[in-house]
């Protein structure tokens, strides 16, 4: 199989796909000006190819900020797209529609993935989605687009999750999740307090969330939305820690990225050594996969923000492109199987 990756800064959509020909996937990804015009467009392009969109920045060696980015998939690939709506409500009405296209692809864990581009409610989603894919071990990768809605076959979805089930007719897919945090001290929270659907978290052991992260980290209220680059909260999840972004302070308490529930177990994490846990991931993916046609990958925006104040965006990209061709979306949220999380990047990796 191949990747293609184009994009146009100016949000030309025809620029973006210059030079390619009978794709048997896209993935669209716009800006919220354009995107429904884009939506439209790339259907006009290549009618009938199964497609999914989302508004959010895009990159391959470089990123797209404003524009328009595509990923097409050709040459070996079986794909179908769809999408579930009412998230935010009951997505589980439309589970027969992955059902089908799960037997329509037939594919399993060793030869086919699920990428998909959500609107929001991820935790809910995933677990939704999950419960049709894990009866044949697909793996899942994807993020959380911006502007609340997404894409499917060159319609336009408010409230909804697109997804494209892909079968590597030649070759091997596998999933990968990278954390570059690791715990701090011996720190545990019993979180209480909790708003679901604010996804507030007010009380730490008792004690004000808002006091707690700053008399640990000796942080102003002012600057605790950009503390939490260095340190996020983390929620144990089996042997995983999976990470919880700080968004903003709401009087005494955090509002955060992911929903925190009464009584979840939460620890303190703290910034690693970011470049040489990369250079572990790809190191790793080498070993898996000597012969490589792809990786698609979803980084976190506030990633996307701590590598670019660090001046090791550029050098994150070239690096990812040595394995091969690599493209991907900068995404407010990652989705990894059924597990939702920020600040960490999920990819696959087509043989």
């Amino acid at each position: 199989m191949k990747q293609f990756f184009g994009m146009s800064r100016s949000g030309n959509l025809r620029e973006a796909v210059g030079g390619l020909r009978m794709p048997q996937m896209l993935l669209l990804m716009s800006n919220e000006r354009q995107f429904e015009e884009h939506v439209k467009e790339l259907e006009i392009l290549f009618p009938g190819v199964p497609s999914i969109g989302c508004i959010g920045m895009s990159y391959d060696t470089q990123v797209v900020e404003n524009g328009v980015g595509v990923i097409a998939f050709l040459d070996g690939v079986n794909a179908v797209a769809n999408v579930l709506e009412q998230v935010s409500v009951m997505p589980v009405r439309y589970i027969q529609r992955l059902e089908q296209d799960v037997s329509r692809v037939g594919g399993d864990q060793k030869n086919t993935i699920c990428i998909d581009f959500c609107s929001g409610n991820d935790a809910c989603v995933l677990t939704t989605i999950y419960s049709v894919l894990k009866r044949r071990g697909i793996s899942l990768v994807g993020g959380t687009g911006d502007g609340g809605k997404v894409s499917a076959n060159g319609r336009v979805y408010p409230d909804g999750v697109a997804y494209a089930l892909i079968r590597n007719e030649n070759g091997r897919v596998k999933a990968y999740k990278e954390n570059i945090y690791h715990t701090k001290g011996d720190y545990r929270f019993i979180a209480s307090r909790t708003d679901k659907s604010q996804y507030i978290m007010g009380a730490l052991n008792g004690m004000p969330a808002k006091q707690v992260y700053q008399q640990i980290l000796k942080v102003t209220e002012q600057q605790i939305s950009t503390q939490t680059f260095k340190n996020p909260f983390g929620k144990i999840n089996g042997d995983d820690i999976c990470i919880i972004s700080i968004k903003e302070v709401v009087r005494d308490s955090l509002a955060c990225f992911r929903q925190v529930n009464d009584s979840d177990v939460l620890v303190l994490l703290e910034l690693g050594d970011y470049r040489e846990i990369v250079k572990e991931t790809i190191r790793t993916i080498r070993r898996d996969f000597p012969k490589i046609s792809s990786v698609f990958s979803v980084n976190c925006l506030f990633r996307y923000k701590l590598f670019s104040e660090n001046g090791y965006m550029q050098e994150y990209l070239q690096e990812m492109s040595a394995l091969g061709s690599h493209g991907g979306l900068v995404g407010y949220g990652e989705h990894y199987n059924n597990r939702f999380v920020n600040q960490s990047m999920t990819c696959v990796v087509f043989e």
